[in-house]
Formats: C-alpha cells, structure tokens, sequence
C-alpha cells in the first residue's frame, strides 16, 4: 500500500504557474506508474497527466499539453505537476494517484481513474482572470 500527500496549490492569476507535489510513504515508489487528475466544482474527476514508473513515458490531457509537465524522483518518491499558461478553467481540487505496475515491461501509462489503485486527500488550485 502507498500514502499520497499532495502539496502545493493555491490562488494564481491567469498566466501564472504552479508547481504541485505529491510525495508517497510506504511500499516502494518505482513500483508505480503515477498520474495527476482534476475535479472542478460540479464536474466529473478528469485526467491531467501520467507517468511510467521510469520517468520515460509521460501521457497528458489535450486541454494542458504544452502547458504542463508532470515529472518524478524516485529518490524523493516524488511526483510533480509544473504548470504554466494558468487558465481560470484550470481551477480544481488537483489529485495524484498510484498505478500499481505489474510488470515493468510492456505496462503503459493511464489515463483510466479506475486503473488507479490510491489516491491523494487532492489540493486545490484556483486560477482568478
């Protein structure tokens, strides 16, 4: 079992950037694909980014690509969520999940939420125009 604790959200101005973290606790970090997800008020929870449990595959939603980088250190157990070019519809309570992998080959990246084994308590990151 994996513990998610998220960190690093908060009010920004349109334009602006925001560097999100989730740090995990417990079973080993590298046996985990990680991804980002996003809920905005009255919406369905919604994929954002993904990453192989190497770091060399990254996966992101058309709505953020060019505009955020999802990254991680194995040695921190460390997922990170850079976002720039804030837009007002970025605003939502932000969740990284863990992907347990079952063979480090051949065992891609999702973007699936039920694929996702646990999830973070979420931060919330609200973008002003």
């Amino acid at each position: 079992q994996v513990q998610l604790v998220e960190s690093g959200g908060g009010l920004v101005q349109a334009g602006g950037s925001l560097r999100l973290s989730c740090a995990a606790s417990g079973r080993a970090f590298s046996n985990y694909h990680m991804g980002w997800f996003r809920q905005a008020p009255g919406k369905e929870r919604e994929f954002v980014a993904a990453i192989s449990w190497s770091g060399g595959s990254t996966r992101y939603a058309d709505s953020v690509k060019d505009r955020f980088t999802i990254s991680r250190d194995n040695a921190k157990n460390t997922v990170y969520l850079q976002m720039s070019s804030l837009k007002p519809e970025d605003t939502a309570v932000y969740y990284c999940a863990a992907d347990e992998v079952p063979a480090k080959i051949g065992y891609s990246v999702k973007e699936v939420l039920d694929e996702y084994d646990y999830w973070g308590q979420g931060t919330q990151v609200t973008v002003s125009s």
